[in-house]
């Protein structure tokens, strides 16, 4: 479950006018958090990322589906007839909401943290960026801008003044 206080910034972020993905981002962090922590563990960074849209989601976040998640809902009404009758199986075995819950946590707990450090998130984000086209790239960066503002473009433009800087002292 998440932190109130991971709600109240999506929350934020939606009354500031901001995009799905960045409310859900505040509960992708939150879960990247919790793994650097040592909560629990992941099998790797895309799992990490899925379980703070997954918690997004069941927070009221309209994020928007995989593409392929269409495909996937027909697919899963078509067999709907033999989820039922697997979970009817299910009740006979014993098997409850909370033993499911608690198998999946010792899961997490045995994987490792080391899926969430910064260069396997970069790694991640660089080849999730690659797959995407340099038009599409390109407008996100314009509109990063764009919403960004005078003064946050200034603050950027500094930083990276200052990251210039200190790389050619470095050489």
């Amino acid at each position: 479950m998440p932190a109130k206080k991971t709600t109240a910034r999506a929350r934020q972020d939606k009354r500031e006018g901001k995009s799905a993905s960045t409310q859900a981002g505040e509960f992708v962090h939150d879960e990247i958090k919790r793994i650097r922590h040592g909560k629990h563990g992941a099998r790797s960074a895309k799992q990490a990322i899925a379980i703070g849209l997954s918690e997004a989601r069941r927070a009221g976040v309209k994020v928007p589906a995989k593409k392929s998640a269409a495909k996937k809902s027909a697919a899963k009404k078509a067999s709907s007839k033999k989820t039922t009758a697997h979970r009817a199986a299910a009740k006979k075995s014993g098997e409850s909401k909370t033993t499911r819950a608690r198998a999946a946590t010792k899961a997490l707990k045995r994987e490792s943290t080391k899926t969430v450090s910064h260069s396997a998130l970069s790694k991640q984000a660089k080849g999730s960026a690659h797959k995407r086209t340099a038009t599409s790239r390109s407008a996100s960066a314009k509109k990063a801008a764009h919403t960004k503002g005078a003064a946050g473009r200034s603050a950027a433009a500094k930083k990276a003044a200052r990251t210039r800087a200190t790389r050619a002292k470095a050489r």
